[in-house]
């Protein structure tokens, strides 16, 4: 016993404290238990260091001391076979030796033949030993496994976390700069506001004050010419009667003059050209202007046209002719409408551009789906993969499922376009206007793939709609990145 004692104290891991157990082997030469090599912190290239030694070692894959684990095998079976040997049956006093499957329980031979356990299934304790053995095996290898996957998931969630920190920090950054930007033009909307005001009561304020200073000037003057009347009251007769001659006519006709550019004092009102109640709506028109996406510097292809289009300006002005062009037959041309797309399609983000229709009297524009059919009469309604609105006869329509006929109170001379392809939208504006758009109607996108801008210019009718469709090109300045709103994920 003593000496079976002091040989586990030799066979134990120095981590644990404990018997090895599933032993590997460092390269140093020092053993320790499987779960206590896990356990070690390792650096960044995988190098750990010995509990023992202080050496540097690799912690990838140390391999299994397997003469190591036959011994710590042996001894417990040594112990196990040691410590059963003086265990006997209390009824027999035989080695229990056997062991019955049915009541689970260690027996003896003469309990499985004469005994109360005649009958049942018996097998010897060293095969059941066995057996055992290999299924607490099992159940620790499957223990170890199912530890790996929580360790493993317990890393990821870690790793979910720290990205998830970083990305809010990210977004918090993100939305700190964008209410940012929004500050910024509210105070110069503000500045704008006030700058209005002050000029206009600084107006007012000095044309009163001008009013008021020659009022106070030709009251300096009837003062005077009072003081002096006084003066030749009091004169005596002779003396009054030689400067009366020359001072009253005089003094008559100032007072004709003062009673001839005398005006009745009217109260001024206050203007400063803008409604107080107006104030909010008329700054989120002009906000919204300004978070749109820069406008898209678009221009026309002539791999598109229908054959009667003539395009000009560098492919930014198309106009119907009186005669077909020929052209080839590509199959990107249309053949029956009189219509042309822009060279771009787009199959994400937001995108904003505008078009000058100007005084034509009928047309049509939108967004066309890249695989809609070209060579036929163009379906107009989004279930064919077409978002248009248009003019004829002086009637604005969107082509929706019904058509929609379109309040317009302002005709528009230029048309802008928005389109939130993950939004799914697309809505018109009337953009006349340099400050504030006027919304004019809003489709509901179901969409996939690209779409393109599409201009209808409709048949000339025999010179009565000739007029151009233009692209107007951006100014540079709009070609200026914006703030993520204007993102907007652009």
């Amino acid at each position: 016993m003593e000496r079976r004692q002091s040989l586990e104290e030799q066979l134990r891991c120095p981590v644990c404290l404990d018997v090895f157990t599933e032993p590997l082997m460092l390269q140093c030469g020092h053993s320790y238990c499987k779960c206590c090599v896990h356990s070690m912190t390792m650096d960044l290239l995988g190098q750990l260091q010995c509990p023992v030694c202080r050496c540097a070692v690799d912690g990838d894959s140390p391999p299994p001391n397997v003469s190591l684990a036959r011994i710590i095998e042996a001894l417990q079976e040594v112990s196990v076979s040691g410590e059963a040997q003086p265990e006997s049956c209390p009824q027999h006093h035989n080695p229990l030796s056997l062991y019955c499957e049915d009541e689970r329980m260690v027996i003896c031979g003469l309990c499985g033949s004469i005994g109360a356990h005649r009958g049942h299934k018996i097998t010897p304790v060293s095969s059941v030993y066995s057996h055992m053995k290999e299924d607490i095996s099992c159940l620790m290898t499957e223990f170890q496994h199912q530890k790996r996957k929580l360790e493993d998931q317990i890393c990821k969630m870690a790793y979910n976390k720290s990205r998830i920190t970083n990305e809010s920090d990210v977004l918090k950054w993100v939305v700190r700069k964008e209410f940012g930007e929004l500050r910024r033009c509210l105070e110069v909307e503000e500045a704008g506001f006030m700058q209005q005001v002050e000029t206009s009561a600084a107006d007012l304020i000095s044309s009163l004050q001008n009013q008021t200073d020659r009022l106070n000037l030709n009251l300096n003057r009837l003062q005077e010419a009072q003081n002096t009347l006084q003066d030749l009251s009091n004169e005596g007769h002779l003396g009054f009667i030689m400067k009366y001659g020359s001072i009253a006519p005089r003094f008559r006709e100032i007072q004709e003059l003062q009673q001839k550019q005398e005006r009745i004092f009217s109260s001024l009102n206050f203007k400063p050209g803008f409604n107080h109640n107006d104030i909010k709506l008329t700054v989120w028109k002009r906000l919204h202007r300004k978070v749109l996406p820069a406008p898209e510097p678009l221009k026309l292809d002539p791999q598109t046209a229908h054959p009667m289009l003539e395009l000009h300006h560098g492919h930014t002005v198309v106009a119907c002719r009186a005669l077909l062009l020929r052209l080839p037959d590509n199959p990107e041309r249309f053949s029956y409408s009189y219509c042309v797309l822009a060279n771009r399609g787009f199959s994400s983000g937001k995108h904003y551009w505008e078009v000058e229709v100007g005084n034509k009297p009928k047309w049509r524009l939108g967004l066309i789906k890249g695989t809609t059919n070209r060579k036929a009469k163009l379906v107009k309604n989004p279930e064919s993969g077409v978002w248009l609105i248009g003019l004829k006869d002086g009637v604005y329509e969107a082509f929706d499922s019904p058509r929609v006929v379109l309040p317009v109170l302002c005709s528009p001379q230029r048309v802008g376009l928005f389109l939130d392809y993950e939004g799914r939208g697309l809505t018109f504006y009337n953009t006349d206007s340099p400050d504030e758009l006027v919304f004019i109607y809003s489709f509901r996108l179901e969409v996939q793939g690209k779409v393109y801008p599409l201009l209808d210019v409709c048949w000339h009718d025999r010179g009565d709609n000739k007029h151009p469709i233009v692209l107007p090109q951006p100014h540079r300045e709009h070609l200026l990145p914006l703030p993520q709103s204007q993102i907007h994920e652009k």
